[in-house]
């Protein structure tokens, strides 16, 4: 919001206020006051952190009270005098200008614009109409970073964020409930899809080293269009909760590197569910052991190979052989063949996603 509008509407109230009144921002500088020798100066220790937010107070025969942001206000109004009439007047003010201010917010604000649009919030018509009002860049390319904190209460995250993104003009930062913070950030054309990652790494570990707040991070897919916001941003939801479900030790998760996980979650339970008794016939999953589901999960990882396998387990090959035979008597699949580790593979991924039970978008 403009300082010379705020001042015209100051000055256009002088003449019906017969006071002195005025506007602070949140460093405590008079940015309009119907005194105009006021204007860009300091009010001593008017602050945020040390006033009440909510309420009408008292300093140096002026009352204040601030407006804006819920928890962030960014401005304060104040009136000459500290009697009963002063606080009737900054009342007034406040309430009028943080409307006055909510409505410059929605027509003009580009950070709003943005939100609107990755919440879908604004008509897909007027997304374009609404771009050349704003002369807002759209020929550059973009992701979606959702941060989620662990600390619903813990409000200094976005404040954080806010000040490793500084630049305004190109970076969009806004929270869509207590835990999620969105960051639409520019990306240049030589940026690749590791380049994210390790940015958003850093951002983990800045919260985590510097601050003690635990975080994920769920990234969408480069976009180059207004309306493809509302796409990378899903898709960054969606990594979040598919990470919830397959990739838990992991604090950054790309929705491009979710791989059978995202079609997974896109299946209808009661399929899955089908699926699962058709290939583990009365219910012979569950008579295995955890010794055992731990030893399929290496023979996973060192891509079926048994030697490698049984050296990561510190057990001799023909142990390992024999654990093998175990799981084809009790299941049925060989997992020395890829077709029946495949089917073995993706059906514990499907048990896991049931008992779940997460989150659909």
């Amino acid at each position: 919001m403009s300082n010379r509008l705020l001042q015209g509407i100051v000055h256009q109230m002088r003449d019906t206020i017969d006071r002195i009144i005025g506007v602070i921002d949140e460093s405590a500088i008079v940015i309009a006051c119907s005194e105009l020798s006021k204007i860009g100066k300091k009010k001593d220790f008017i602050t945020v952190e040390n006033s009440d937010i909510y309420h009408t107070f008292t300093k140096d025969g002026y009352t204040y009270k601030f407006f804006g942001p819920h928890l962030r206000p960014e401005y304060a109004v104040f009136v000459e005098g500290i009697d009963g009439i002063a606080k009737n007047y900054v009342q007034l003010l406040a309430v009028s200008l943080s409307n006055i201010k909510h409505y410059y917010d929605e027509k003009y604000d580009k950070n709003n614009f943005v939100k609107n649009v990755v919440l879908d919030n604004i008509l897909p018509g007027d997304v374009y109409v609404k771009s050349r009002e704003l002369q807002f860049k759209s020929d550059v390319n973009r992701v979606a970073l959702i941060i989620r904190v662990s600390k619903s209460k813990d409000l200094s995250a976005y404040d954080i964020i806010l000040n490793l993104f500084p630049d305004r003009a190109s970076d969009f930062i806004f929270t869509i409930n207590d835990t999620d913070i969105v960051l639409i950030k520019e990306i240049k054309d030589n940026v690749s899809k590791e380049d994210i990652e390790t940015l958003s790494l850093s951002i983990v570990d800045t919260l985590g080293s510097e601050f003690y707040i635990k975080s994920a991070i769920g990234i969408g897919t480069i976009v180059s269009g207004i309306k493809d916001f509302a796409r990378s941003f899903r898709e960054a939801q969606i990594a979040l909760e598919v990470g919830k479900v397959f990739d838990t030790e992991k604090s950054i998760i790309t929705y491009e590197n979710l791989g059978i996980a995202r079609l997974i979650y896109q299946l209808p339970s009661t399929l899955c569910d089908t699926f699962l008794k058709e290939v583990f016939k009365n219910g012979s999953i569950d008579n295995l052991d955890q010794e055992t589901l731990f030893t399929i999960q290496s023979f996973f990882e060192n891509n079926l190979n048994v030697s490698e396998t049984s050296r990561k387990l510190f057990v001799h090959r023909n142990t390992l052989v024999y654990r093998l035979e175990k799981i084809k008597k009790i299941t049925g699949l060989d997992l020395r063949e890829f077709d029946h580790a495949i089917i073995f593979k993706i059906a514990l991924m499907v048990k896991k996603y049931l008992i779940s039970n997460p989150i659909k978008f």
